[in-house]
């Protein structure tokens, strides 16, 4: 694993989230370009991150204003990344190593295939920037 550097507004943002929702974030991502926030929250800490009805998520969004995406954590890179392209169904991730480049290979169902890569590829970028930020990985392909 990689050591994750917030810049102050993500960690604004991490105690902002923290006392709003009382789950544990790992890590806040800024995704200006999308105009949204991802978060990594602890394993076993999702369903107190989204809250009953969803009104944990939905308190933290009206307060930042922009778009709130969630991951869980895992301390396996295959799992991680699994979370990381829910709600798509993850068949397989192998992680290789390419000319001392690490990369990850997922395959997902071809029916799932869209989705996983997202609107302007913007669910495969999700995944890539974070599995950089904890992995250092430098690349996450869809097959």
């Amino acid at each position: 694993m990689t050591e994750v550097k917030l810049t102050t507004e993500g960690i604004r943002y991490i105690a902002l989230f923290e006392s709003l929702t009382r789950a544990v974030a790992r890590d806040c991502y800024i995704d200006d370009e999308n105009d949204r926030v991802i978060f990594v929250v602890k394993k076993g800490d999702m369903g107190l991150a989204i809250g009953k009805n969803g009104n944990n998520i939905n308190r933290v969004k009206r307060s930042i204003g922009k778009h709130i995406e969630i991951v869980e954590f895992s301390d396996h890179v295959d799992e991680f990344i699994a979370n990381a392209l829910q709600p798509v169904s993850v068949k397989k991730v192998q992680v290789v190593t390419k000319e001392s480049k690490k990369l990850a290979f997922v395959e997902v169902t071809s029916k799932d295939r869209g989705i996983a890569i997202g609107k302007n590829g913007r669910n495969i970028n999700k995944a890539k920037v974070l599995a950089h930020r904890h992995y250092g990985l430098e690349d996450v392909i869809i097959q």
